[in-house]
């Protein structure tokens, strides 16, 4: 019988010898322990010590560790999936858009949804979005989009474009000409927990647009409000934070007339569903229906700005528009979003290498920018060497960037870009090959490059590296020169703004180039003090900040000894940890920088090279002492398929669990079992979740053979924000157990 059961512990008795089973009891006992036939000879008399014993105390271990074991048979009857949600060749989870007028109102939730939901929550920062300070937007727009990053569990595609200067940015817009463009979800991860705010678009264009705008423009108001309606649920419910409205063809006298009202509809409804949220207004069509860019904020399209929340102008702008603009945006300058195209497509100020020469001006103005199609450096320069590229074109903007802080803690990196061509962990390789997922990627530092006196060549240098890791696909690599009269380097990681916890624990984990001479290395953290800042029973140095550099402990203290192993050793891939505390009071947490010295003094230039494999800085008072209970599995959406091997199934299914949200970064995912009647391997890493389910697809495993049944067993291991390791007896556990009765007609 089909069905699944969550089975919880029974004491149970003891008992005296039981008799020898028979062989049908031996078969009843196997199915109702949920152990597979195909995994044990056929009723051959070692089974009889098992079943003794050995057998009978499987179910209490699978118990105790709260086991859903589900018994299925199989069938190859159809039973596709939705294909907005679900890629049709391999049932994969899939971001998606909306291409009408039709679909975004006849648009409702239902549980396929779900794998679109961002589950990483808008980050703290400081300043917070609505400051006046001038903001920075960044218009995502390649090849009319959801390429590789629509694969919500990633994919395997190798040199792939990925952004991650999170900290110069305030607003990412994820550009598409389909009507409603919904961000992928990796893209809102990976953004929220850099504390950046994501818009979707909503655009119409060319003939078909003004057909969609006059649809529901022109008549009532029910038929805009309806729409408003919509895209803020869509919003809300895909937990993005708003949208770009570009309306990019004429409109009649009626559809223009109603469009501030609909604008100014869809702000209210978006304010109410998603607190902190943005709609924006790109430089389009006039009050008059007529589609003509203004390449600046005036009085023909000031009743747009009026009813929304910013301007994203058109490119064409020269310096005259922007002194223009200052009397008409009053108190919202940072309101107005000027536009770059980093394409440098028609009469336009910088693009391409030269781009701060556009910023330059809008900041000489005091006005925020928003930076479209910044992939140009992916797109025009090609793969090849595209993360030096990309570097050097933030490197290029970022004195005119303003960058926002990490405002919380617990605060924990491994330098994942959200990409590698191989996944580490714990310092050890344990998949090689290409893949991508912007979910995985984790914040990145502020990266630096310095030349040395009088240009002769970089003497420090910041980078992300593929070819080595503690966790993920890549890891800091930071390359220079201690000079001659220097004694030491100091790179600028992080930057903090929050009040310091009383007690603070710091973790370091680093590798040396061993070909180099080896360098001390150390965490400084940098306090802004108040008069009564004070580290440990010392009051802090008088002045605006304060540098720490607490002693590494030589282990860690008990109640930490399993989030802070290892402290003082270096492992068997050469990572060595480093761990710190540092007593605190009345103080405000600032920089968090590493500091490279020399072990003895000397009047040569020396080279390092270190790479940099994990940072974190966590809250004593704030550490839990006990774990949430392991995941609760079920499972759903079986499809089962012939082959690849004649003796094997193609099995996908959907696994669904819950677990705190704010308590784990992500969810590894194992399967084991797959090794067939002769035995059984160890578990094997099918992939990461980033949300509390997970879709198999495309799972080889063995074929029951006729009158028998197989299990495969799958486990969901949390990964935890603190970077705790979680205990196996932790970790969710779901028994599939499965048997095919087509297959006893060929017997």
């Amino acid at each position: 019988m089909d069905g699944g059961r969550r089975d919880g512990a029974k004491s149970r008795e003891k008992r005296g010898p039981e008799p020898e089973p028979e062989p049908e009891a031996k078969r009843r006992l196997l199915l109702e322990l949920a152990v597979p036939e195909c995994f044990v000879s056929e009723l051959n008399p070692s089974l009889n010590f098992l079943l003794k014993g050995q057998l009978t105390r499987f179910l209490p271990a699978m118990e105790s560790q709260g086991t859903t074991i589900l018994h299925k048979t199989v069938s190859y009857a159809p039973h596709p999936l939705p294909a907005r949600q679900f890629d049709q060749n391999t049932t994969e989870p899939i971001s998606f858009y909306l291409s009408s007028l039709e679909e975004l109102l006849a648009w409702k939730p239902t549980s396929d949804d779900d794998f679109n939901v961002a589950t990483m929550p808008l980050a703290n920062r400081e300043p917070p979005l609505h400051s006046k300070r001038p903001r920075t937007l960044v218009c995502h727009d390649m090849n009319y989009g959801y390429l590789e990053d629509r694969f919500i569990q990633g994919s395997a595609s190798r040199d792939p474009y990925v952004f991650y200067h999170w900290q110069y940015i305030d607003i990412f817009v994820y550009f598409s000409h389909h009507s409603v463009t919904i961000p992928p979800v990796t893209w809102t991860n990976a953004a929220h927990r850099n504390g950046v705010s994501v818009l979707g678009t909503f655009i119409t264009e060319q003939t078909c647009g003004g057909q969609l705008c006059e649809a529901f423009l022109a008549g009532e108001a029910a038929a805009y409000h309806a729409v408003a309606v919509q895209l803020s649920r869509i919003a809300h419910f895909y937990r993005f934070d708003g949208w770009l409205v570009n309306i990019e063809n004429t409109l009649s006298k009626a559809a223009a007339r109603n469009l501030p009202l609909f604008l100014r509809d869809l702000r209210e409804q978006l304010h109410r569903d998603v607190p902190g949220g943005l709609v924006l207004w790109y430089d389009s069509v006039l009050p008059s229906g007529e589609l003509k860019w203004q390449n600046e904020l005036n009085e023909k399209n000031r009743v747009f700005f009026d009813a929304c929340d910013g301007l994203f102008t058109n490119y064409n702008w020269k310096e005259e528009h922007l002194e223009r603009m200052g009397a008409q945006a009053g108190e919202r300058l940072a309101d107005v979003y000027v536009g770059i195209d980093v394409f440098a497509r028609g009469e336009v100020v910088g693009g391409s290498f030269e781009t701060d020469k556009a910023l330059r001006l809008i900041r000489k103005h005091g006005f925020s920018a928003a930076i479209f199609a910044p992939g140009w450096v992916y797109e025009h320069l090609g793969k090849e060497n595209f993360l030096q590229n990309e570097n050097r074109f933030w490197g290029l903007l970022a004195e005119l960037l303003p960058t926002h802080s990490i405002s919380t803690l617990p605060f924990s990196t491994c330098f994942c870009l959200g990409m590698g061509t191989g996944r580490f962990s714990a310092g050890q390789e344990e998949e090689v090959g290409p893949w991508y997922n912007l979910s995985a990627q984790e914040i990145q530092p502020l990266f630096t490059e310095q030349q040395a006196p009088g240009g002769a060549g970089n003497w420090l240098r910041t980078r992300c590296s593929l070819q080595d890791a503690w966790n993920g696909g890549s890891c800091l690599l930071i390359e220079g020169i201690i000079p001659p009269e220097a004694g030491h380097v100091a790179v600028r990681l992080f930057s903090f703004q929050l009040p310091a916890p009383p007690k603070l624990f710091l973790s370091l984990l680093y590798k040396l180039e061993e070909k180099l001479p080896e360098v001390a290395v150390a965490l400084e953290l940098t306090t802004w003090d108040s008069g009564s800042c004070r580290v440990g029973h010392k009051a802090a140095l008088p002045g605006p900040a304060t540098r720490h550099q607490p002693q590494p402990l030589p282990t860690p203290p008990p109640q930490l000894s399993g989030l802070l192993s290892g402290c003082g050793r270096q492992s068997a891939a050469g990572w060595m940890r480093r761990c710190y505390e540092l007593e605190l009071r009345d103080c405000t947490l600032h920089e968090l920088s590493l500091i490279l010295s020399r072990h003895q003094p000397g009047q040569q230039e020396q080279r390092f090279s270190c790479r940099l494999g994990e940072i974190r800085v966590l809250d004593a008072d704030s550490l839990r002492s006990s774990l949430p209970p392991g995941p609760s599995l079920q499972a759903s959406q079986l499809l089962w398929h012939k082959g690849p091997g004649p003796d094997q199934l193609s099995l996908s299914l959907t696994l669904r669990w819950s677990y705190p949200h704010s308590q784990a970064r992500c969810f590894r995912i194992h399967c084991q079992g797959r090794a067939g009647p002769r035995g059984r391997e160890l578990p094997q890493l099918l992939g990461v979740a980033h949300a509390t389910l997970y879709r198999v697809v495309g799972l080889a495993v063995p074929k029951a053979p006729p009158m028998e049944s197989c299990r495969v067993e799958f486990f969901v291991e949390p990964v935890l924000n603190e970077g705790v390791a979680v205990d196996r007896s932790r970790w969710g556990r779901l028994v599939l157990v499965y048997s095919d009765p087509a297959s006893t007609s060929t017997y």
